[in-house]
């Protein structure tokens, strides 16, 4: 469960110095359906074990994932590349947000080492924003990509990666060390986006998810989104219509968890059933796959996704 702390007294306040002066903002209750066990299983101690020993960071813990003790149990980490540190500044987001330092060069190969001792079938990197880095991380991306390929040849190799603002060519960086699947999150709706996602432009996103298509037309590309956040089903309905526009195979939706009080203020909860009324619609404008539920995260159940998904664009030749 995501904890909530008070940045304006703890100690903690370090992590998001950029949201320490935003006024406080309640944090709802959870209902029932958003709540999730302590991560306490064996295999949980043992992935942790192995991320550790290879001295890896995970989204799943920097970002405070509610599913980290299922995903855990089952070994699926999500591998988070070029450090713990983002330069920009979502409202919504829980990783600590400064001034990165420099690449560690011998990542890529710790990454693909512990990718063949977890032994996944599917693996999902992803990363934090590298603003300061003339291609984003772009080439950090690639070289972890060879690296999957060279230590578990099998492992099918999913990205999610940064939206890459003004970093001409860093898509293409990415795409030439052939990924099965491209992901990357709009978020939210065009309207939020000033103050949910300040540093990002939705257009921009939109076509990098294009550009990776167009560059990879057999490999598949992916989105998701946050709801929660005072967006509109219509709203959510028409960035369903340009995703499609943009030939995005797979679509993610989960509810947005407030990290603290000084994140973006979550507005409600939206309830299971409407979470698969937002299912059946995306399914109908004609994603080949469509994950939508409370707890839904962008790597959650991604490897069964994928073979979901594979299966999918079989059946449509």
């Amino acid at each position: 469960m995501t904890t909530v702390i008070d940045l304006a007294n703890d100690r903690r306040a370090a992590r998001h110095p950029e949201k320490a002066h935003r006024p406080d903002t309640a944090v709802l209750r959870k209902p029932e359906w958003i709540r999730v066990k302590a991560p306490v299983s064996r295999e949980y101690a043992a992935t942790r074990a192995i991320v550790r020993e290879h001295a890896l960071h995970t989204v799943c813990e920097e970002a405070a994932c509610p599913n980290i003790g299922e995903c855990w149990t089952h070994r699926h980490a999500t591998m988070m590349i070029m450090g713990d540190t983002c330069t920009r500044a979502c409202a919504f987001c829980n990783v600590k947000t400064g001034l990165p330092g420099a690449l560690d060069a011998d990542e890529p190969t710790h990454v693909g080492q512990a990718v063949a001792k977890l032994g996944l079938k599917h693996v999902v990197i992803t990363s934090v924003d590298r603003d300061d880095l003339a291609d984003g991380g772009a080439e950090h991306f690639a070289q972890t990509i060879r690296a999957i390929r060279q230590h578990s040849p099998g492992t099918t190799v999913e990205v999610l990666t940064p939206d890459f603002l003004r970093k001409d060519g860093a898509v293409e960086i990415v795409s030439a060390a052939g990924p099965d699947v491209f992901n990357h999150n709009l978020e939210t709706v065009p309207r939020l986006y000033l103050s949910v996602r300040p540093g990002a432009r939705y257009y921009a996103s939109l076509r990098l998810l294009e550009r990776a298509k167009t560059l990879a037309p057999e490999s598949f590309t992916k989105s998701g989104l946050m709801v929660g956040l005072g967006e509109s089903r219509e709203e959510i309905m028409q960035v369903m219509d340009d995703l499609r526009a943009a030939n995005v195979d797979f679509l993610t939706i989960g509810q947005y968890l407030q990290p603290t009080k000084k994140h973006a203020a979550l507005v409600r909860y939206w309830t299971p059933e409407e979470f698969a009324g937002l299912e059946q619609i995306a399914r109908a404008k004609g994603f080949l796959m469509v994950s939508a539920s409370p707890l839904t995260r962008s790597s959650y159940h991604a490897d069964s996704d994928f073979a979901v998904m594979k299966a999918a664009r079989a059946a449509r030749k």
